[in-house]
C-alpha cells in the first residue's frame, strides 16, 4: 500500500514531468513524449490526487480539465490598469514616421541626435488577459474588462495548454503578465466543423461561429470551465501588471525587450516574430515585412505594436489621457466590414461549378472596395441565412476573395416577412440553361452543360486541345481566349472548321502560325479512345480511368450508352464517376458535339470489350468521418468506390461500416446507436485486402 509520503513524492515528479511535456508540445511544438504515454502519466496522477485529495494542487496538471460549474464571474480590480494603447490612423508606412517624430520631439531630441530603440510586436485579435502568480503559481486570470476592473476567469484560464500553471525557474513573490487569448484559424475551421456536425445531429443550442475572435472571447466567458475545455485557445504573452518591485527582490530588467525574454523563460510563448528596430525607417520595414507574411500567420492580426524599448525612456514620456506616450497601435486595412447585401446572383465558373454571390453596397475592406462576396455554395448561403438587405460581416484578407462571413444580429432579428425569401440554387445554368445537378456527396452544384455551356467554353477547349488529350500543338490559351472572344469558336466542332484564312487574319497571327495551327489540327484527327474521352472534359474522368474505359467497352458508343450499374463494372470507377457519365452522356447537346466531331473527321481505333472483373465490395455501403491517419477523405473514399462500395455521407440502417478517425464526431455516436460496425483506416485497408472477414 502507497502511503502518503510516497504519493506525494510520486505526485511532485509526476507533475514536473507533465509540466515539462506539455511545455514542449504546446508552446515549442516539439513533442518527446507519444500522447499515449502522456496520458498513462496523467491518468496515475488523477488516481493519485483521487486517493490523497489534498495533494491536489493549484498548479497540478490535472486542474487544467476544468472545475465546477459557476454561478457567475467575480470582479477583479486590477492592481495595475490595463490602458489601451492609441490606435496610429495612418495605416501607410507614415504612421510609423510619426509615431517615432512624437516620441523624439517628447524626449527633446534633436534630429541629428540618436536613434529610439524599440520592440516590435505583433498586435493579436485575441481577447487580452491578466494572469497573477504568487511565487511562481497561477493564482489568478481576469479580463481587462474596462480597464480597472475586469471578470475573474481563473478556471477557464487553466484549461489553456500553453500558459503555464507554474512557472520554471526562479519567479518572483508575485508577477502578472498580460497577453492575449486567441485561437489559431486551423483550429476554428476545426471547431466550426464539429459545430456544424452537432447542428446536423438535430442538437439545439449549437452555432457556427462568426470568426476566431469571438469564438475564442466566448469560450472565455463560459460559467462551465469544462466548455472552456473544449476549446482549442492559445496565448501569447506580451506585457506587465503588477510586479514585486526589485527593491524587494522582483527582477530588474532595464527594457522591454529583456521582459519578453523572461517571459519565455519562465514558459510563455512569445511570438517570434517580436524584433528590436532602431529609428522610423525600421519600424517601417517592420511593418511591410509582416504586412508580407499577414495571410500566412496561422492566426489573424490586425496590426503591429511599437513599444519604446527602454523602460527608463517608458517612465519619462508616461501617459496622456490613459493611453501610453510610448506605445501605439500601427494597424493593417481592416479585413472585415459591415455592408448591406443589394442582391444574390449566381457565376458559372469554367469548369461548371455554381457559385452563389453577394452583391453588396460598395465597402472599403482589406484595402480595395468591394463590392462582391461568395456565398461559396447553397449550403453555406443558408446556414449563414444571407438575404437580400440584411447587413452582413464581410471579410477580405489579402489576395483571398472576399466572402460574407455572417449576417450581424439585428437583421436576423427581423420578422421572417421583412426580410426577403432563403437563397435557393437555380436548377439551371443562368448561362446555357442546362440543368444544374448536385452529386451525391457533394456540396456544389454543377451546370451539365459541359462542352455547350459559355461559361466553361474556353476551359473544355483548352482541355480537349492539350498535349495529353487529342494535342492540337500551337493552340494555347492567349489564342484561345481571342478565338472565342471573337465568336469564331462555340463548340470543339468548330476547331476544325478554322480555316487558313480566317486564323491568318488573326491580331499577332503570323502566316506561318496559321498553317502550322491548321496542320496541327489536322494532324489531330487521329487519335485514341482514351485520348478522345478525356478531352472531352467529363467530371471526374482523369487520363486512367479513360483508359479503364475504353478498356473495359472497346467502343465509344457503348460507353454512351452505358447504363450507371454497366458502369459500375469497370475497374476504378465508382457510384460519383458513373453518375458524372451518366449525366454528361444524357445530354443531347454534348452527344450532339460527340457526333459533329466525328463528322469533322476525328477518328480512333475500337476493340472488343474485356472480361469483366469482379467488384468484391459491392453492395456495401461505408461512411468516412473524422481525420484519417495517412489518407485523405477523397483518397479512401476513390478506394472503396474502386472496389465496388457506395461511400454515403451520412450515417444510416444501410450503413455497413463506419470508418472513423481522429475527432469522429456525432456520426460515430449514430453508428454505435444503430450498430453499425466501426473499423479505423487499418480496418479498412485490410477489407480492401482481404475482402469482408466472414
Amino acid at each position: 500500500m502507497t502511503t502518503r509520503d510516497e504519493a506525494a513524492r510520486e505526485a511532485a515528479a509526476l507533475s514536473e514531468q507533465l509540466h515539462k511535456h506539455a511545455h514542449l508540445y504546446y508552446v515549442l511544438d516539439a513533442p518527446e513524449l507519444p500522447d499515449a504515454e502522456y496520458d498513462k502519466l496523467f491518468q496515475r496522477l488523477q488516481a493519485i490526487e483521487a486517493e490523497f485529495p489534498d495533494l491536489r494542487t493549484p498548479d497540478s496538471p490535472t486542474q487544467r480539465v476544468g472545475g465546477k460549474v459557476l454561478e457567475g464571474f467575480v470582479k477583479v480590480r486590477h492592481k495595475v490598469p490595463m490602458l489601451s494603447i492609441r490606435t496610429e490612423t495612418d495605416i501607410s508606412p507614415g504612421g510609423a514616421s510619426a509615431f517615432d517624430a512624437r516620441v523624439r520631439r517628447e524626449l527633446g531630441l534633436a534630429e541629428d541626435g540618436p536613434q529610439v530603440e524599440y520592440v516590435c510586436e505583433l498586435k493579436f485579435d485575441g481577447l487580452a488577459m491578466n494572469l497573477r502568480y504568487e511565487n511562481g503559481v497561477l493564482v489568478q486570470a481576469a479580463t481587462r474588462g474596462d480597464g480597472e476592473v475586469g471578470e475573474e476567469v481563473t478556471q477557464n484560464i487553466r484549461t489553456v495548454r500553453d500558459i503555464p500553471l507554474r512557472l520554471n525557474g526562479k519567479a518572483p513573490p508575485v508577477v502578472e503578465v498580460r497577453g492575449e487569448v486567441y485561437m489559431k484559424r486551423a483550429d476554428f475551421d476545426a471547431l466550426n466543423e464539429r459545430q456544424r456536425e452537432k447542428i446536423a445531429a438535430g442538437q439545439k443550442n449549437e452555432k457556427v461561429f462568426v470568426n476566431p475572435r469571438n469564438a475564442a472571447a466566448g469560450a472565455v466567458r463560459q460559467l462551465d470551465p469544462a466548455i472552456a475545455a473544449a476549446r482549442p485557445l492559445s496565448f501569447f504573452a506580451y506585457g506587465l501588471g503588477e510586479v514585486t518591485p526589485a527593491s524587494e527582490g522582483g527582477p530588474d530588467f532595464p527594457t522591454q525587450f529583456d521582459w519578453l525574454q523572461q517571459f519565455d523563460a519562465w514558459g510563455f510563448p512569445v511570438a517570434k516574430q517580436t524584433a528590436r528596430a532602431r529609428g522610423a525607417i525600421e519600424l517601417i520595414a517592420f511593418h511591410e515585412n509582416i504586412g508580407r507574411q499577414r495571410d500566412a500567420l496561422p492566426y489573424d492580426i490586425d496590426g503591429v505594436v511599437y513599444k519604446v524599448d527602454s523602460l527608463e525612456l517608458q517612465r519619462q514620456l508616461g501617459f496622456v489621457s490613459r493611453e501610453p506616450r510610448w506605445a501605439v497601435a500601427h494597424k493593417y486595412p481592416a479585413q472585415e466590414q459591415l455592408t448591406e447585401v443589394l442582391g444574390i446572383e449566381v457565376q458559372v465558373g469554367r469548369t461548371g461549378k455554381l457559385t452563389p454571390v453577394a452583391k453588396l453596397a460598395p465597402v472599403f475592406v482589406g484595402g480595395v472596395t468591394v463590392t462582391n462576396a461568395t456565398l461559396h455554395n447553397e449550403d453555406e448561403a443558408r446556414r449563414k441565412d444571407v438575404r437580400v438587405g440584411d447587413q452582413v460581416i464581410v471579410r477580405r484578407a489579402g489576395d483571398v476573395i472576399p466572402e460574407v462571413v455572417g449576417v450581424v444580429p439585428e437583421s436576423l432579428a427581423k420578422p421572417e416577412g421583412e426580410r426577403g425569401p432563403l437563397f435557393t440554387m437555380p436548377r439551371q445554368c443562368p448561362v446555357c440553361g442546362s440543368e444544374a445537378l448536385r452529386e451525391e456527396g457533394e456540396v456544389d452544384y454543377r451546370c451539365t452543360g459541359g462542352l455547350f455551356c459559355g461559361a466553361q467554353r474556353k476551359e473544355a477547349i483548352l482541355h480537349f486541345a492539350a498535349r495529353r488529350a487529342v494535342d492540337v500543338d500551337g493552340l494555347g490559351d492567349k489564342l484561345v481566349e481571342q478565338l472565342v472572344d471573337a465568336n469564331l469558336i462555340r463548340t470543339l466542332p468548330d476547331l476544325y472548321r478554322l480555316g487558313f484564312t480566317t486564323l491568318a487574319g488573326l491580331d499577332r497571327m503570323a502566316e506561318k502560325s496559321a498553317k502550322n495551327l491548321v496542320d496541327a489540327l489536322e494532324a489531330s484527327k487521329k487519335t485514341t479512345l482514351p485520348r478522345f474521352l478525356f478531352g472531352l472534359g467529363i467530371r471526374h474522368v482523369g487520363e486512367s480511368t479513360a483508359k479503364d474505359l475504353a478498356k473495359h467497352f472497346g467502343k465509344l458508343d457503348a460507353i454512351m450508352d452505358a447504363s450507371e450499374e454497366q458502369l459500375l463494372e469497370v475497374n476504378d470507377v465508382g457510384p460519383v464517376v458513373a453518375q458524372s457519365l451518366r449525366t454528361f452522356f444524357d445530354q443531347p447537346h454534348n452527344r450532339e458535339v460527340v457526333e459533329q466531331l466525328r463528322a469533322c473527321g476525328l477518328t480512333w481505333e475500337e476493340g472488343e470489350p474485356a472480361a469483366r472483373a469482379p467488384k468484391p465490395l459491392a453492395g456495401l455501403t461505408f461512411v468516412i468521418t473524422g481525420t484519417l491517419p495517412t489518407l485523405s477523405r477523397d483518397v479512401a473514399k476513390d478506394k472503396l468506390e474502386s472496389a465496388g462500395a457506395k461511400v454515403a455521407g451520412s450515417v444510416s440502417k444501410k450503413t455497413n461500416y463506419l470508418v472513423a478517425g481522429e475527432e469522429a464526431g456525432s456520426k460515430l455516436d449514430k453508428a454505435r446507436e444503430l450498430g453499425v460496425s466501426v473499423i479505423d483506416e487499418a480496418g479498412m485497408l485490410e477489407i480492401l485486402a482481404n475482402g469482408v472477414p466472414s
